[in-house]
């Protein structure tokens, strides 16, 4: 299991979580996704504050929303609507045999996965818990865009509101290698001056790496959009959202 950062764990940082991740562009697009496969019972992998795992469960549907953040967690089931969800706090192989017909990771939680083999034994746990012919449906940001590029504390650098007083936070990005980009997130706390540096690192799968796994974990790729509008990948699209089946 990928390690945790300061992000989903200290819990000011957790409590801004949604209101630095602003935008329904995401969510809208899982959801329509769900409708369109006619989806009842939902597998919510990396829920975080469960903001999509609560508006599937609002539609009628059976939800497991899983995340090994207990802070995120314990966020998510103080908002509204939370009582409609199975709140799950494991990795992947908290899923369990539960006949799902749709398993979603949003946010990019793809990414976090750094090792081949936690992300392979992860795909291979989601395709356990769907039913025969489930969906599973995640995107990942296209190496080939290299958003990297526009981390830059020029880009990046913010100040919000939050209980604790204004809080500043930016993006250095510390180095690049072999599909791994290594950054820093630095958030100062203007009221104390406390300053907390949370460094992380993702991983750009290629979209014939993230196929390749797919088809060992077996799945077979059905579609993959380059858009949250729908459109299809192309070699520019900024964003690679998979849509395969439990073969």
């Amino acid at each position: 299991m990928p390690e945790l950062d300061l992000h989903y764990v200290d819990p000011r940082l957790v409590a801004q979580y949604d209101t630095d991740n602003a935008g329904r562009h995401d969510t809208d697009f899982y959801l329509h996704l769900a409708t369109e496969l006619k989806a009842r019972k939902v597998i919510d992998l990396g829920a975080g504050t469960g903001v999509l795992a609560r508006d599937m469960a609002a539609a009628g549907r059976e939800v497991w929303a899983v995340d090994p953040a207990t802070e995120m967690l314990a966020y998510a089931r103080k908002q509204p609507g939370a009582d409609r969800v199975t709140w799950v706090n494991a990795d992947a192989s908290g899923i369990g045999d539960w006949g799902a017909d749709l398993a979603v990771m949003t946010g990019n939680v793809a990414q976090v996965f750094l090792n081949d083999d936690d992300w392979l034994s992860t795909l291979r746990h989601l395709h356990a818990g769907l039913r025969p012919g489930g969906h599973l449906a995640f995107e990942s940001r296209n190496p080939l865009a290299r958003a990297w590029e526009e981390w830059t504390p020029e880009n990046t650098r913010g100040v919000t509101q939050t209980p604790h007083g204004p809080l500043e936070s930016w993006l250095e990005v510390q180095e690049v290698r072999q599909g791994k980009v290594r950054m820093v997130g630095r958030n100062v706390f203007h009221e104390t001056g406390e300053r907390l540096d949370v460094p992380s690192t993702l991983r750009f799968r290629t979209h014939q790496e993230i196929t390749a796994s797919l088809e060992e974990a077996e799945f077979k790729v059905q579609e993959v959009y380059g858009s949250w509008l729908g459109e299809s990948f192309q070699s520019d699209s900024r964003v690679m959202i998979f849509l395969a089946r439990r073969a």
